[in-house]
């Protein structure tokens, strides 16, 4: 069976080094923010943005779990004011739309109203030869319409600068998909 979260991994891996900045726009429960920061090493930099403050409790806790470097910070705002906070360049970014893991709120979820604005704010502060990655989960309402947001507005970028593509299990339609966005170098 595929592995999205394994494919996840391997894109950003290929762009990512020692000594970078990433970007987790959707922190959770700080797994991606813990692969990040061990990815980029003391030497590089992981912002990661989440509106719950139970998200920060739940990342500060699993990093410190994982003695993940001292390189992150964690703020507690929307993933669309990620310019307030980062300067750039910012050599990989995730998002994993929708709601909070094991938080029982599933009502609170990633919004199109600030997705948008996030990825495009995203995908100006990469650098080139930059990645980002976009989990994407249409198994409630505003998931697939997120989804079909960002695949319309990944149409209409030039390829020859923005190389967008999309990675779905073709047999089961609500399963979880993304969308991989990489900048030419």
């Amino acid at each position: 069976m595929v592995d999205l979260c394994g494919l996840h991994k391997h894109f950003i891996l290929e762009h990512l080094h020692v000594g970078e900045t990433a970007v987790d726009f959707t922190m959770g429960n700080g797994n991606d923010t813990c692969f990040l920061s061990k990815a980029v090493g003391k030497e590089g930099r992981v912002f990661a943005f989440d509106i719950q403050g139970e998200a920060l409790d739940s990342t500060r806790k699993h990093l410190e779990e994982e003695n993940a470097p001292r390189n992150y910070t964690l703020i507690c705002a929307s993933h669309h004011r990620v310019k307030e906070f980062v300067e750039g360049p910012i050599k990989a970014g995730i998002f994993n739309l929708g709601y909070l893991p094991r938080s029982g709120k599933k009502s609170v979820t990633t919004l199109r109203k600030t997705t948008m604005p996030a990825v495009e704010a995203a995908i100006d502060l990469l650098a080139p030869d930059g990645v980002l990655i976009i989990a994407i989960y249409p198994g409630h309402e505003e998931g697939a319409l997120e989804g079909d947001m960002l695949r319309e507005y990944f149409k209409t970028l030039s390829r020859f600068q923005i190389c967008a593509s999309e990675f779905h299990i073709l047999n089961s339609p609500t399963s979880p998909y993304f969308y991989l966005v990489e900048k030419h170098p």
